[in-house]
């Protein structure tokens, strides 16, 4: 029988939080769980905020934080579910990120606390208390972690470039507006 280390058991409480919270945020916006209002009423915020199309970015959204989190939590893919869930929280961040850092002001705290310990497990890995270890790391190889932070950073990079250009627009678009009148 293996005896489990501090190092086992610190990383399963980080993935069960982590992933736990994450599949609740994710759950929302796929199903309406939890409060949330489902890919309807979130595509129309995320259309409302300059994701978009709306409804896909909430499925996007959803599918990254709702599996991304479950992954994070059975210790199952972790360099992808990490890296799925950090692409997430970079996305939440950047629209945050006006309001300051804490989040009592609507600020990025939340999201980034969850996206960075997200990337921290899939750097570090999930530790013996895990899908991953069970299954002999076959979903948890070394050259995958550079692989889905890099992809993901791309893909996220590009995500909120778009956003922010559409938001530039609309804004320019309002302003012509006022003149006009």
């Amino acid at each position: 029988m293996t005896c489990y280390d501090r190092r086992d058991v610190g990383l399963l409480l980080l993935r069960l939080g982590t992933g736990g919270a994450l599949f609740a945020h994710g759950a929302q916006k796929l199903f309406g769980w939890f409060g949330g209002h489902g890919l309807e009423g979130t595509g129309q915020f995320m259309e409302s905020i300059g994701y978009a199309p709306g409804k896909p970015s909430a499925a996007a959204a959803g599918l990254a934080e709702a599996g991304g989190g479950a992954l994070l939590a059975l210790g199952l893919a972790t360099p992808a579910a990490g890296a799925a869930a950090a692409g997430a929280m970079a996305g939440a961040a950047a629209l945050h990120a006006p309001n300051g850092f804490f989040a009592q002001g609507g600020g990025l705290e939340h999201p980034a606390g969850l996206g960075l310990t997200a990337a921290g497990l899939a750097v570090t890995g999930p530790g013996r208390l895990s899908l991953d270890h069970a299954l002999g790391h076959t979903l948890d190889r070394t050259w995958m972690v550079p692989t889905a932070l890099a992809v993901t950073a791309a893909a996220t990079a590009a995500v909120i470039t778009a956003r922010s250009r559409r938001l530039r627009a609309r804004e320019e678009g309002a302003q012509e507006a006022l003149f006009e009148e």
